[in-house]
């Protein structure tokens, strides 16, 4: 019976969470890093942007591999490109190289997508649970990359907080390959048979298709919100330090404890339950924003309740689209988290757009049209099933 020791779990939710952690250290220090470079809120949005289009590109052209050669070789040569990609953004010039960094530093973080069903794959029993529990490794990795970079930023500077990931990194990168199980299923085809399958995935179920757009639309809602909060924090009337802006990751904690819950759930066969709870949590936490204007209780509020609501959404698609086809895990993974940052960027992009254009309100109104649809896209499915 293939297993996991609560050691490898702990080294794979470590090693996960450190390496997405790397997308999102930009978000509170953006308005530090316009400084140093002297360009708008825009331009130094882009970073952000970059960062989350470079890891839907990794997903879908690199993490399909983990299904043809031994992940545990593919984890070590993507840590190793994270690290280099690290130090070209410590050590950037000039803008044009930072834009570069920031972009491979997406590309090379999708180690966290190779372990996840490498994970799926080792284990037969509680696999909802084990993958929730994996899975909120790389939630407090995100939560913790805004308190850490932000802190990081007003001790040392924002070049440390990617110097000390590199080093981060390379300790994790270690831990992987020792005393790991291998994973025997393979695809015997060609590198570009193996997108051609990938793509195949999407039409081949149906449960996919529908989990991928409320996944989509829910980290859509996520992204938009937190890089428009860093400029709206960073301005007055609160004219907050990148410090105090990342402080706000500590209150979506709550996110990343409850993941597992809804694991067991999808366990138990009510995924469907699960994401109308986490969806409708998701929306209620952006009304608070929009009928409390400028209060910063609201603030704290939506953080707490829309990491709350992504990140349930989240474990339960990941736990129920494991069940599809345990020998296209990878193929399957990327399908779905490659259209999960996809709307990630688009939501960033879009939501910068807005606010330079109209403002906090307008990208309020945005974020809450996206959770509006996540809605809708959950309530029309007939039912939870392949």
């Amino acid at each position: 019976m293939k297993y996991l020791t609560r050691t490898q779990i702990l080294i794979m939710a470590a090693t996960a969470g450190i390496a997405v952690a790397n997308v999102y250290y930009s978000q509170p220090i953006l308005h530090a890093i316009a400084q140093k470079f002297h360009i708008t809120a825009e331009k130094a949005g882009t970073i952000s942007v970059l960062s989350q289009v470079g890891y839907g590109l990794g997903l879908f052209f690199l993490t399909p591999i983990g299904d043809m050669i031994e992940r545990k070789k593919l984890i070590l040569y993507l840590q190793t490109g994270l690290i280099l990609s690290l130090l070209l953004v410590a050590y950037s010039p000039t803008l044009t190289i930072l834009y570069a960094g920031s972009l491979l530093i997406g590309v090379f973080s999708v180690v966290a997508q190779v372990i996840l069903p490498m994970a799926a794959s080792l284990v037969k029993e509680n696999r909802g649970k084990i993958v929730g529990q994996i899975f909120t490794g790389i939630l407090i990795g995100i939560l913790v990359a805004r308190v850490y970079s932000g802190f990081i930023t007003g001790w040392l500077g924002w070049q440390y907080v990617y110097l000390i990931s590199a080093a981060m990194v390379f300790c994790t990168a270690i831990l992987m390959q020792v005393d790991f199980p291998s994973t025997n299923e393979r695809f015997t085809g060609t590198y570009g048979g193996l997108l051609k399958s990938t793509v195949a995935q999407l039409c081949r179920f149906s449960l996919l298709r529908r989990s991928a757009l409320t996944g989509m639309l829910a980290f859509g809602t996520l992204s938009a919100f937190w890089v428009t909060l860093t400029f709206y924090l960073s301005d007055a009337p609160f004219n907050y330090s990148a410090s105090h802006i990342g402080l706000f990751g500590l209150l979506a904690a709550a996110g990343a404890l409850i993941a597992p819950v809804f694991g067991k759930l999808a366990d138990k066969g009510t995924p469907r339950r699960s994401l109308l709870f986490a969806t409708g949590l998701t929306l209620v936490s952006i009304l608070v924003l929009i009928l409390f204007p400028g209060a910063i209780a609201a603030i704290w509020i939506t953080v707490i309740l829309l990491d709350i609501g992504v990140q349930a959404t989240q474990v339960t698609n990941i736990a129920v689209i494991y069940t599809l086809d345990h020998l296209a895990n990878s193929r399957i993974n990327t399908v779905y988290m490659t259209s999960y940052f996809i709307g990630g960027a688009l939501g960033s992009f879009i939501a910068i757009q807005l606010y330079n254009a109209g403002g906090w309100c307008w990208s309020t109104s945005f974020i809450a049209l996206l959770a509006v649809a996540a809605i809708v896209n959950v309530v029309t499915g007939k039912s939870i099933s392949k």
